[in-house]
């Protein structure tokens, strides 16, 4: 059955034809925006989005693999699905908001109306069982990638205090196959005794039903915001919060599948439960103590530049400069100052972010050459964007004030 996937998924990957090497262009565009923000924001050269293109894809194919087999366990097929419906939904409902273009509003909108009017006419399991399922997946790539290339913001509170943070912005193209239940044919599968956990309809109407494979290119998006956490634990819990739910929805469908009155639940869950998910998340960082904000004694850094000469010498985010040259700095004038006096020659005093005892390292700048740093703002900063809770950022990139950061 893996050989199978796989054999189907590379099929997708080598065909120059494929619908999924328009989404890997429409993935590449992504990030080329993202990367055109964190130069707009601080100053800096952009980034190159080959590589970030190049993880997401891996990612994503990976992302294809486990979600195909899970779909292929658990037995969705795609011709109950309703998926003809999803996308249009989907789209509709982004013109109210970004986050609910997700499956887990359209198919739990289209299985409430199938439930309560009878149309349209889908299967809630098989449809809320594909939401869950891409959910899962979902939650595997933000667990593995979802702190990636997270971008260094400045934002400004509700209560007016500028602090330091990340946007957590990642997307995926996925080649997934799944089942699609008809009569013997050449390409058809043949699974092992018990599965899938979810008979199609079809099955219950002729017993010479069989399943072939069906490809299908999808892609998944994430986005976060890290206030009172590193991208890594962010993302760590993200993962968590949203296999949990995941989790809870597959067991919802399977449980309607034997007793009808679950798919109620189903239905029900799928987007009110996404909607506890993004809850709990805004809520961990908004009431959560800041924790890119100044220390008491030297520059904590933001983020660093790759490439750069703080990059070379190890330095990352979380990290306190206590001194250049053994002069204390506890500002940017007198990082700005003690490096312009520093010469070609740079000798740092730091501490990590996870405390391993004060670290000294020498570096080489050359002539006009930035240490490459990203410090906390100080609070006086006249570039951040606004932080309200009332719209989970309001779409991250809502509002943006006028002026440039600083950086070293």
């Amino acid at each position: 059955m893996i050989t199978q996937i796989t054999w189907n998924i590379g099929e997708i990957i080598v065909n120059p034809q494929s619908f999924y090497w328009a989404i890997v262009l429409v993935v590449a565009f992504q990030y080329q925006r993202l990367a055109a923000q964190k130069a707009r924001n601080f100053g800096l050269p952009r980034d190159p989005v080959v590589k970030p293109v190049l993880m997401a894809t891996g990612y994503g194919v990976l992302g294809g693999v486990v979600g195909s087999l899970l779909m292929l366990v658990v037995g969705i097929d795609l011709t109950e699905t309703g998926i003809e419906y999803l996308w249009p939904l989907a789209i509709v409902l982004l013109l109210i908001s970004p986050r609910f273009l997700c499956f887990a509003y359209a198919g739990g909108i289209i299985s409430i109306s199938y439930l309560l009017f009878g149309f349209p006419q889908v299967d809630v399991v098989q449809l809320m069982g594909l939401v869950a399922i891409l959910h899962l997946v979902e939650s595997l790539l933000i667990l593995l990638s979802g702190h990636l290339g997270a971008v260094p913001v400045y934002f400004k509170t509700a209560g007016g205090r500028i602090v330091g943070g990340f946007t957590l912005q990642k997307f995926w193209p996925i080649p997934l196959v799944a089942l699609m239940a008809g009569y013997p044919w050449a390409d058809s599968i043949v699974l092992p005794g018990g599965l899938p956990l979810l008979q199609s309809g079809l099955a219950s109407i002729d017993h010479g039903v069989i399943y072939s494979l069906m490809p299908v290119v999808a892609a998944l998006g994430y986005g976060d915001m890290a206030l009172a956490r590193t991208p890594v634990e962010k993302s760590r819990w993200s993962a968590l919060y949203l296999s949990l739910y995941s989790i809870s929805l597959l067991i919802l469908a399977i449980l309607a599948s034997k007793w009808g009155f679950f798919a109620y639940l189903a239905a029900l869950f799928g987007p009110l439960g996404h909607e506890l998910v993004i809850k709990v998340g805004r809520e961990m960082e908004l009431k959560g103590q800041p924790y890119f904000v100044p220390p008491g004694q030297g520059i904590k850094i933001l983020d660093v530049v790759a490439g750069t000469p703080a990059y070379q010498a190890g330095l990352t985010g979380g990290d306190t400069i206590l001194t250049i040259n053994r002069h204390p700095v506890n500002n940017l004038a007198q990082l700005e100052e003690n490096l312009h006096l520093g010469g070609f020659l740079v000798e740092l005093e730091y501490v990590k972010a996870r405390g391993s005892g004060l670290q000294r390292e020498i570096i080489k700048l050359r002539w006009g050459e930035p240490l490459g740093v990203i410090p906390v703002p100080e609070g006086y900063e006249g570039f951040y964007m606004e932080l309200r809770e009332a719209g989970l950022l309001r779409g991250f990139w809502k509002k943006i004030k006028g002026g440039r950061s600083w950086r070293a």
